[in-house]
């Protein structure tokens, strides 16, 4: 969104830890209102710079114009990136009213509103794949000016969420300034080839998986405590072929590589592996989305977080390995 900008505001450097807000002078411009909504919704200076097609130092001298005309600084510096001060919580209400005012006036032919922007997600690899991803292209197939950007990661929720708008992790998350809700369950089994099972007996108890190599994540790279499972049903298991993504271990395990812990969503998929010990290795885990109270009301988000639910509920018996 095109903002015009006035030149009498004073320029703060974006680096500078203390800004020194005089008392109120005037009205807060609209303008500086919505650069405080973008700033805000990425945490970063340069992606709200993006995002209203300005450049950095531009967003630099509004929020420095907004903070005179309030009387108090409305971001305060963390580690990444920008955060509200409570001041800054409060012009946000206002900011969020005036986008609204502006988007309302945005309407197709039938005088339905037109949803626009950018929504950033963070999630998990296999989650990305056949959930994000298909969730992602229903919004954007009903609303073309919405787009949807996914980057794959996993990992523990962020501290700061600078230039995201969703997180999409494994287990219940901690968070701070910002809500948490489960998505939906999943499930991991052991699988094996067709191939790898024709040269090594399956094994028909947890005693025999220490015959067996097992293909899973690189332990010490393992960021997400729920995900670290491995040793707990089978502390004999060496190490086959590991990895920082899952895909790896589906297609290693596929390769014959050993006993892989698998997705069940993902592994069903394929009809050469084969799920042993079902009843005895079976690992529920749950999706959780993350995501600032602020970036959750957007219209845009919003649409978006409802069609990961939707997505999630349609593929419920898959993601629990529920294949009959």
């Amino acid at each position: 969104m095109p903002v015009t900008m006035p030149n009498s505001a004073p320029v703060p450097c974006e680096n500078a830890d203390v800004i020194t807000s005089p008392t109120p002078a005037r009205r807060p411009s609209p303008d500086d209102l919505l650069v405080l909504l973008a700033v805000g919704r990425t945490g970063r200076f340069v992606s709200a710079a993006e995002e209203l097609g300005i450049n950095h130092t531009t967003i630099s001298r509004r929020v420095a114009a907004l903070e005179q005309a309030l009387g108090g600084r409305v971001l305060t510096r963390v580690t990444g990136g920008w955060e509200l001060t409570d001041l800054g919580r409060e012009a946000l209400a206002a900011a969020e009213a005036v986008d609204a005012a502006v988007r309302s006036l945005a309407t197709d032919a039938t005088g339905a509103r037109i949803l626009e922007g950018v929504v950033r997600i963070s999630a998990t690899d296999g989650f990305s794949a056949y959930i994000a991803a298909p969730a992602a292209a229903g919004v954007q197939r009903r609303h073309p000016r919405v787009a949807v950007e996914i980057i794959t990661a996993t990992r523990r929720a962020s501290t700061q969420r600078s230039g995201l708008d969703l997180e999409v992790v494994v287990g219940r998350p901690k968070v701070h300034r910002a809500i948490a809700t489960p998505l939906g369950d999943y499930c991991l089994g052991l699988y094996g080839s067709r191939d790898y099972l024709a040269d090594h007996p399956a094994p028909t108890g947890i005693d025999d998986l220490g015959r067996h190599p097992l293909v899973y994540f690189i332990e010490s790279m393992l960021q997400v405590d729920d995900l670290d499972l491995a040793s707990s049903f089978a502390p004999a298991m060496r190490e086959s072929v590991s990895s920082t993504n899952v895909f790896v271990h589906v297609e290693a395990t596929r390769a014959a590589a050993g006993l892989g812990l698998l997705p069940c969503f993902m592994a069903d998929r394929h009809p050469d592996l084969i799920r042993v010990l079902p009843t005895e290795v079976a690992v529920r885990l749950t999706y959780w989305l993350v995501g600032r109270p602020e970036t959750l009301r957007r219209p845009e988000v919003s649409t978006v977080v409802d069609a990961l639910h939707t997505t999630v509920a349609e593929q419920r018996n898959a993601l629990l390995g529920i294949t009959a």
